[in-house]
């Protein structure tokens, strides 16, 4: 009988001593706010913030504009100077489409090309919390101006055409990041009475602001 009483009498004092711990937990709770469950195994994990599902952006790249070598295009052609910029939306964290205005340019002694894209595109990004590779493509418009002194031509026209593109965004902050593109670009506009290719990559080094 003894036995029982003794196990009666601890097992009241540990809750009397239990209860004081309980209630500054509650208490703790109330305060400061129940602490948020854990997430469920197997979630993937929340896209960057620089990933976020409709985000728009600024985009813009000073660079280098190397003209093919073909026989029918710029081949005397010497490399020479690119600018871009543009718009676009993150429609999804691995999908992004663009909007871009350029200016491609090279001589060759007096001759001198101009070529002016105006495209809009889809680039397909590898996300990641700080770097992000891409590939995309586009069409447009390639508004090309050619002045070759040299065989008498001084002419302009607008052709369709199309680029492909290959990339890399290294996000400094949640809004900013520092761009690498590289694209290649077809077109071939009528000038002086031929066809003339205007092809050629633009390497260039740029910034992405995000809104």
């Amino acid at each position: 009988m003894r036995k029982y009483a003794v196990l009666c009498l601890v097992g009241v004092l540990c809750a009397a001593l239990a209860s004081p711990a309980l209630a500054a937990q509650d208490d703790r709770y109330e305060k400061y706010g129940s602490p948020p469950p854990p997430p469920p195994r197997g979630a993937p994990a929340p896209p960057p913030p620089h990933a976020v599902y409709g985000q728009m952006y600024f985009f813009g790249h000073l660079g280098l504009f190397d003209p093919n070598s073909s026989s029918t295009g710029l081949a005397e052609y010497d490399s020479g100077g690119a600018f871009d910029f543009g718009f676009g939306s993150r429609v999804s964290p691995i999908l992004a489409i663009d909007g871009t205005f350029g200016m491609n340019f090279a001589d060759a002694g007096p001759n001198e090309v101009w070529i002016a894209p105006l495209t809009g595109g889809f680039r397909l990004i590898l996300p990641g919390p700080v770097v992000e590779p891409y590939f995309g493509g586009g069409v447009g418009l390639y508004f090309t101006d050619l002045d070759e002194p040299s065989s008498g031509i001084n002419d302009s026209d607008t052709a369709f055409g199309g680029y492909l593109s290959l990339g890399m965004d290294a996000w400094l902050s949640p809004k900013m990041a520092l761009n690498f593109e590289g694209k290649y670009h077809w077109a071939e506009p009528r000038l002086g009475g031929f066809n003339v290719e205007v092809d050629g990559w633009t390497f260039g080094l740029g910034v992405r602001v995000r809104f």
